[in-house]
């Protein structure tokens, strides 16, 4: 069975294929995604098979386009007012944005309107590769961005930072309409329409897809390794990522369970004193309480530190072309040869 379609109908040809083109290449959309550029095309094709979702400029909407068979139709506007043009029953996008942006605020209408449609299994065999360390200041967050952006050169990769403090919104300048949060009540609420609104989450460094980690520290602290797996699991069935990683916390519930879940786990280590003590006790707990298995599948890393500079590029190539990065490619083609 066929994805159902997303049509994203525009004019100007170039902004239509290219818009296609950036959804078609994240694979992760839930959505079979198709462009056009005339109104005579669309009509044609929603014809022939059913449109779930419109995306369509101000200048290509009209009458005959209200008469489709289509589920949900969001208007691409470039600051009209939509009531000059009858057009104020619909939800819209402002079309001179990030396409980042623009199709989290298309996913983010969809998710909310409760979407009765069938989700298609995911044919890609997702990993699930941990980054963890009872250790503090071991650059446990740097090597696991570098990583992310090194692997998603020639994968689809979704980073997950799971932290009570990550310190993004001051790292990079930015501030998140919406982040980890959302999704977690999401999924309380509406778990079968959790894809929906992962797509309206989403953002990117470069090639690297990631969730904006929750601001506020006590909305994941009550969050149980069964509601982490579950949403997990719905990511991994129904989104095409080769790989998702998790940057844990060490004060999550759940922590366990989800090291357990991992295929992989790297664990930054300082070699100081106090740091051999802390390693040393997580070691003991675990064989205590019988986790054998996650020591087994840990690998111990000293991660040199990359100087970042705060007037030079944005941190995370900085990551990936100083010494974190080099030291994470190194491991990465060491692991390809063993």
């Amino acid at each position: 069975m066929k994805k159902n379609i997303f049509a994203v109908c525009d004019l100007d040809a170039s902004y239509a294929c290219n818009l296609t083109d950036y959804l078609n290449g994240k694979r992760t959309t839930p959505f079979e995604v198709q462009a056009f550029t005339n109104v005579e095309s669309l009509q044609e094709f929603a014809r022939a098979q059913p449109i779930e979702l419109l995306l369509i400029s101000t200048r290509a909407m009209c009458n005959e386009i209200r008469e489709l068979p289509i589920g949900r139709i969001v208007i691409l506007s470039e600051g009209e007012q939509l009531r000059d043009l009858n057009l104020e029953e619909y939800p819209f996008v402002y079309k001179y944005q990030s396409s980042d942006q623009l199709i989290c605020e298309v996913m983010e209408y969809y998710a909310a309107a409760n979407p009765n449609t069938c989700l298609f299994p995911a044919t890609t065999d997702t990993k699930l590769i941990g980054i963890y360390s009872p250790v503090a200041r071991s650059g446990k967050t740097a090597f696991a961005l570098a990583l992310g952006e090194i692997l998603a050169e020639s994968r689809q990769v979704l980073y997950l930072n799971l932290e009570e403090y990550s310190g993004f919104e001051e790292l990079f300048g930015t501030h998140y309409r919406t982040d980890l949060t959302d999704l977690i009540y999401f999924a309380r609420q509406k778990e079968e329409n959790l894809v929906y609104k992962l797509n309206s989450i989403i953002q990117s460094f470069h090639g690297l897809q990631y969730v904006p980690p929750a601001f506020f520290s006590a909305d994941i602290r009550g969050v149980t390794g069964e509601e982490w797996l579950l949403i997990l699991k719905r990511i991994m069935e129904y989104c095409e990522y080769d790989v998702i990683l998790l940057d844990l916390g060490g004060q999550m519930e759940g922590i366990f369970e989800l090291l357990q879940r991992c295929e992989r786990i790297y664990m930054p280590v300082a070699a100081d004193r106090i740091a051999r003590a802390k390693l040393s006790q997580y070691e003991k707990l675990l064989q205590m309480m019988e986790q054998q298995e996650i020591l087994e599948k840990t690998k111990k890393l000293q991660v040199p530190q990359t100087e970042l500079d705060p007037n030079g590029p944005d941190m995370i190539q900085q990551l990936v072309w100083g010494e974190t990065g080099t030291f994470v490619r190194r491991l990465l083609w060491e692991e390809e040869n063993e």
